[in-house]
C-alpha cells in the first residue's frame, strides 16, 4: 500500500490563484510550468532521468519555465542544465540529443561511487568533504561550467539549506540568495558547487562553504547581513528544508509537476540506543515528516484546484491512477527499486536501466492521466530488455 497520496496526483485548474510574495502582499500566479525533482541519491537521480526521458518524448522539456531541485534531483537537473545547449529540439519540442547530452553522462556518474571517496579524502586531506564532493561532480559530470552557463529558460534553481539562517539558499543564473542573508546577482559560482551544496547530506557529506565576497551582495531586506553570514555560508542538502524542491516552484506557477524519488519511512521494532544509528533514525523521521507535509500540500492543492499538474513517486502504484492503457508494471519489482539505498554508490547497469524504466513508466502514467490526455501510449520502455 502507498503512504497517503503517494501516487494519486489529482489534476486541477488554477482559478485565478494568488501567491504570497512577503509582507502580506499577494500576486497572481504565472501561467507557466515548473518541474520539481526530489532528493534520494543515485536512486532518485536515475528515477528522474526516466521521468525526463518521457517528458522529452511528450515535448514538455521546452515548455518548462522552471526546474527546481534538491539533492539527488539536483544531480539530474545539473546534467540537464549542462547539456541543454546540445539537446537539439525538433519542431515538436523533442530533443534528439537527449540520450547523449543527459542520459549517458548521468549513467557514467552512476557507475562510480563518489560518497565514500569524498568522505575519506575530506577526512584525511586539507579541505572539507563538501569540497571533495564538488570536485567529483566537476570531474565526472559538470566540468568547469558556472551558473552563468545555464540557459535563461527554463530557469534552473538548485536548492540547499543554509544551516546558519535555517532557510533555503538558492543557486540560479540570475542570482543566488537567502532571503535572510541577501542576494548576489549574476553569480559566477561553479555549477558543481551548487549541485554539491544541494546534495551534501548531513552529517557525512556536509557542509559546503562557498567563499564569497560580502561586498557583492545587493541591498535588501535581510537581517542577517554581517560578514559572518555572508562570507562563508554553511550549506547542506536542500532536502533538510524542502525535500521535494517544491517551494521555489509552488509559490510562482500555475502548473507544477513533481517527481519524487525519495525514500519512505519504515517501521523499526528495535532502535539502537547508540548515538550514531539513533541519529540516523531521527534524521529519517524528520525527513519523513517534512516529505509528508510537502506531499499533502501538493495533492491538496491539485484537489482544491489552486494548481494544476501531476505528482508521481517511486512508491506509486500504476493502478492507483486508473489509466486504462497504462504500461504494465509489476508492483513488486517497482517496490524493490524504491528500497535502493539513498547513496552516491555505484549501481550496476541493469539496476540503472530498471530505475530509468520505472521513472519513465510512472511519469507517463501521471502525465497522460492528469496533464496530456491526448498523448499516445508509448510503445516500449527505454530499456525493454531490463524491464522494471
Amino acid at each position: 500500500m502507498n503512504q497517503p497520496a503517494s501516487g494519486d496526483a489529482a489534476a486541477g485548474s488554477a482559478a485565478s490563484p494568488v501567491r504570497d510574495i512577503g509582507d502580506g502582499a499577494e500576486a497572481r500566479l504565472e501561467p507557466g510550468i515548473a518541474l520539481c525533482l526530489s532528493g534520494g541519491g543515485y536512486r532518485a537521480m536515475l528515477f528522474h532521468t526516466g521521468a525526463l526521458w518521457r517528458l522529452n518524448e511528450l515535448g514538455f522539456l521546452p515548455k518548462l519555465d522552471r526546474v527546481s531541485s534538491v539533492s539527488g534531483g539536483s544531480i539530474t537537473a545539473g546534467a540537464l542544465a549542462h547539456g541543454w545547449s546540445r539537446l537539439a529540439f525538433d519542431g515538436a519540442g523533442v530533443a534528439g540529443g537527449f540520450d547523449r547530452a543527459v542520459v549517458s553522462p548521468l549513467r557514467g556518474l552512476a557507475a562510480r561511487t563518489i560518497d565514500i571517496p569524498a568522505i575519506v579524502r575530506g577526512a584525511l586531506l586539507p579541505g572539507m568533504i563538501g569540497d571533495r564532493l564538488a570536485s567529483a561532480y566537476s570531474r565526472h559530470l559538470l566540468g568547469d561550467a558556472t551558473l552563468q552557463d545555464l540557459p535563461d529558460r527554463p530557469r534552473f534553481v538548485f536548492n540547499s539549506t543554509n544551516l546558519q539562517s535555517g532557510v533555503l539558499w538558492r543557486f540560479s543564473k540570475p542570482y543566488m540568495a537567502d532571503y535572510r542573508v541577501g542576494t548576489i546577482v549574476h553569480p559566477t559560482e561553479r555549477l558543481a558547487v551548487a549541485v554539491a551544496a544541494s546534495s551534501a547530506f548531513p552529517p557525512v557529506l556536509s557542509p559546503v562553504k562557498p567563499k564569497l565576497d560580502p561586498s557583492t551582495y545587493t541591498p535588501g531586506k535581510g537581517k542577517l547581513t554581517g560578514d559572518e553570514y555572508r562570507r562563508r555560508p554553511v550549506l547542506a542538502d536542500g532536502g533538510v528544508y524542502d525535500n521535494l524542491g517544491l517551494e521555489t516552484a509552488w509559490k510562482r506557477y500555475e502548473t507544477v509537476l513533481v517527481s519524487d524519488g525519495g525514500g519512505q519511512y519504515q517501521p523499526q521494532p528495535h532502535v539502537s540506543a547508540h548515538w550514531l544509528p539513533q541519529t540516523r533514525r531521527v534524521l529519517g523521521t524528520i525527513d519523513s515528516q517534512v516529505r509528508a507535509l510537502r506531499k499533502r500540500q501538493v495533492i491538496g492543492g491539485f484537489e482544491a484546484g489552486v494548481r494544476s499538474g501531476a505528482y508521481w513517486s517511486i512508491w506509486s502504484e500504476v493502478a492507483d491512477f486508473q489509466l486504462p492503457d497504462a504500461l504494465d508494471v509489476p508492483d513488486a519489482r517497482a517496490k524493490e527499486l524504491a528500497h535502493v539505498a539513498t547513496r552516491l554508490k555505484k549501481l550496476d547497469a541493469v539496476l540503472q536501466e530498471r530505475l530509468i524504466n520505472w521513472g519513465y513508466a510512472i511519469c507517463d502514467t501521471a502525465m497522460r492521466k492528469h496533464v496530456d490526455h491526448a498523448a499516445a501510449r508509448p510503445g516500449a520502455l527505454p530499456y525493454p530488455g531490463s524491464g522494471i
